[in-house]
């Protein structure tokens, strides 16, 4: 009986020492609510007091791929997911972040400046696309891209040209924020 009440008496603490999910936690594996293995069937269940406006069957030419877009109750923008395949038991390839409250451990969100996201994580690479600079993230799972209009005029409109760490202004902030699985 005194084991019985023992078990009862830990159990209770491990339930009730368990964290909630913070929603707007940012890491290497997960994004609020969604890790890797998330599949776009549970979505509904897992934003279940948001809206979900999934793609229009057959208009993946005109649109791109097929965005499912997650908005808050009352319409503000959170996430921008893109499937692996236009299938339900798929999972999430790309995520865009659209809300500044989703925050990594070192305090990064999308309204973060270059010299803030430079300082807490180390850049990989600097990508020189068209009309921005797309910066890799070492040892995360996201990127970010700032507008080339920032960037110094030789790099400007050359898309050859290597963008240098150095040449990013250290109050940039990003166009876009993209997690990638």
């Amino acid at each position: 009986m005194k084991n019985l009440v023992l078990v009862i008496i830990i159990a209770a603490s491990i339930v009730g020492c368990s964290k909630e999910q913070d929603p707007f936690e940012w890491n290497k594996d997960r994004i609020g609510l969604l890790t890797k293995e998330t599949m776009v069937y549970q979505l509904d269940s897992l934003y279940a007091n948001d809206s979900i406006v999934n793609p229009v069957k057959g208009d993946e030419f005109a649109n791109g791929p097929n965005a499912i877009e997650v908005y808050e109750k009352g319409g503000k923008h959170l996430l921008t997911l893109t499937p692996y395949e236009a299938d339900s038991t798929a999972t999430i390839e790309n995520i865009r972040i659209r809300d500044n409250r989703y925050k990594t451990a070192a305090g990064i969100t999308i309204d973060s400046d270059f010299k803030t996201i430079s300082s807490a994580y180390e850049v990989s690479s600097i990508d020189n696309m068209i009309n921005s600079a797309v910066i890799w993230v070492n040892d995360e799972n996201f990127y970010f891209t700032i507008d080339k209009e920032r960037l110094p005029q030789e790099v400007k409109f050359d898309v050859s040209a290597t963008i240098e760490q150095t040449m990013i202004p250290d109050d940039a902030t990003p166009e876009y924020v993209f997690i990638s699985w």
